[in-house]
């Protein structure tokens, strides 16, 4: 599409991804929504959803997050269109960068997919940005009784808290003045094909000889027998003495659609009242540790999301390796956490054997699914009850290859941790150099006065006959015992 045109939108429901390629010295983008009137503005802060305020209050609009794939970075929306509430006439597809202009983003591009078949609708991309650092790149919007599309291409160089101001959005901190930054009319070319997405064989069970994993005896009191030698793998047989062991775990409720709360469904709509918080933390290497009680972040469910994509360049040792895994259907990755509570007890939450915790009880974290292929949009989640902080002594965030590959090296990785007040803390996984099966991703900390999320981003790699997670038991010193088991 070039600027200013529109085509019809014939899905009910569709699927906007904000592209852009990745490379040195790019800043990260993410895409966000504004829901606006026929006034062109917002009816409250509510209208705004973004990486702070994921889901809009009637689910019409949701925030998926990023993927990485090929070299390339996307970030999605997914738009309902049936369940766009009568007063919103405009649903306004917003980019913006985070440490950088536009100008230094390649290949940026928005595409509307049918989110039920995933048929292309519309694509136009971006070619003249320069200083700008927001962009409205296109709108879906209402004409008599329908759906269409437009191609925008309208740059700010206020960035998002200018953009969102000039919408009627009150934020946290004074912008500039929000002049849209000019914009030459682009040059007129075809647009190249659009890759399409390799189709992977449905995922199978898995039988491996001898995984590891959950606790044969979550939290059981001290006179109930050991569980049957079939039961899979994890914690201490036998968990630290000291209080009297809780009941065990009750069977985990069902995944739910949407970012958890305290009570497992979607968080609850935002305030209507302002001002948003448009900030959020990228941790590096330079910079690996933010404390959440300073972002305000230290209460209600923190949802910790992992996202990944096998890459397409291989190379060094892990050429042959690499490449085994991008033909690999049944990639499954893991994310599991290790907890210490300040009482002393310890132990696993991860999806072998079902030991997916709990949120309202001990021990206030609780594995939301398992995701065994990578393929499912909103990756694996891990929930954390920040409301009971105060039980909580420390807990590891990690992955494990289950099945499907060798090595971390040639996947990339993106995680989030989403607490339900406060900013997003996110960080990349993509440097791994050695053959390893376990990555300790984030360690969060209680203090006493604070809560620290410390990136770890530690690539480990097994001696021979050792499960990873024993070996990441080992390397943080949580002295658990640990006995084979399966999913």
């Amino acid at each position: 599409m070039s600027k200013g045109s529109n085509v019809a939108v014939p899905a009910s429901a569709v699927r906007v991804e904000l592209a852009w390629s990745s490379g040195p010295g790019v800043p990260d983008a993410d895409a966000s929504a504004l829901l606006l009137t026929a006034a062109g503005k917002v009816r409250t802060d509510a209208d705004f959803v973004f990486y702070n305020q994921p889901v809009h209050a009637s689910g019409a609009v949701r925030r998926e997050g990023k993927q990485a794939a090929g070299g390339r970075f996307t970030d999605v929306l997914t738009v309902d269109l049936a369940r766009v509430e009568p007063g919103i006439d405009r649903v306004v597809v917003v980019a913006s960068t985070d440490g950088g202009t536009f100008g230094q983003v390649p290949g940026l591009s928005i595409r509307v997919l049918d989110a039920a078949g995933g048929a292309e609708i519309a694509r136009f991309d971006s070619t003249d940005a320069t200083v700008e650092t927001a962009f409205v790149l296109g709108e879906l919007y209402r004409r008599q009784g329908a759906w269409k599309f437009r191609a925008v291409g309208q740059g700010y160089g206020s960035g998002l808290v200018g953009l969102a101001t000039d919408f009627g959005i009150t934020v946290d901190e004074p912008p500039a003045a929000a002049t849209p930054a000019p914009q030459p009319a682009p040059a007129q070319q075809p647009y190249p094909p659009v890759p399409q997405p390799v189709p992977q064989p449905s995922p199978q069970p898995a039988t491996p000889a001898q995984p590891y994993g959950t606790p044969t005896q979550p939290y059981a009191a001290p006179t109930q027998p050991y569980a049957a030698p079939t039961q899979p793998y994890g914690t201490p047989t036998q968990p630290y003495a000291g209080p009297a062991a809780p009941a065990p775990y009750p069977p985990p409720p069902a995944a739910p659609t949407g970012p958890p709360t305290m009570s497992g469904g979607a968080y609850p709509p935002p305030p209507s009242g302002g001002p948003v918080r448009l900030s959020k933390v990228t941790l590096t290497k330079e910079s690996p540790s933010v404390s959440l009680t300073k972002q305000g972040g230290t209460s209600g469910a923190m949802r910790v999301n992992l996202n990944w994509q096998v890459r397409k360049q291989f190379k060094g040792w892990g050429s042959k390796l690499g490449r085994a895994v991008a033909m690999h259907g049944d990639l499954d990755l893991d994310l599991c956490a290790l907890y210490e509570l300040t009482d002393g007890r310890k132990g696993v939450v991860q999806a072998l054997g079902n030991a997916f915790g709990a949120l309202h009880q001990p021990p206030y974290v609780h594995l939301d699914g398992d995701d065994r292929t990578g393929a499912v949009d909103s990756g694996e989640n891990l929930t954390i009850n920040l409301d009971r902080k105060a039980e909580l002594r420390r807990v590891l965030i990690f992955v494990t290859i289950y099945e499907g590959a060798r090595s971390f090296a040639d996947l990339h990785a993106t995680v989030t941790l989403q607490p339900q007040h406060g900013a997003p803390v996110e960080f990349f996984l993509d440097e791994c150099t050695v053959p390893s099966t376990v990555c300790a991703l984030a360690l969060i900390t209680n203090t006493g006065s604070d809560l620290v999320v410390q990136r770890e981003a530690r690539y480990l790699v097994p001696q021979r006959g050792v499960s990873p997670q024993r070996t990441i038991d080992h390397a943080y010193g949580w002295g658990m015992n640990w006995t084979p088991g399966r999913k």
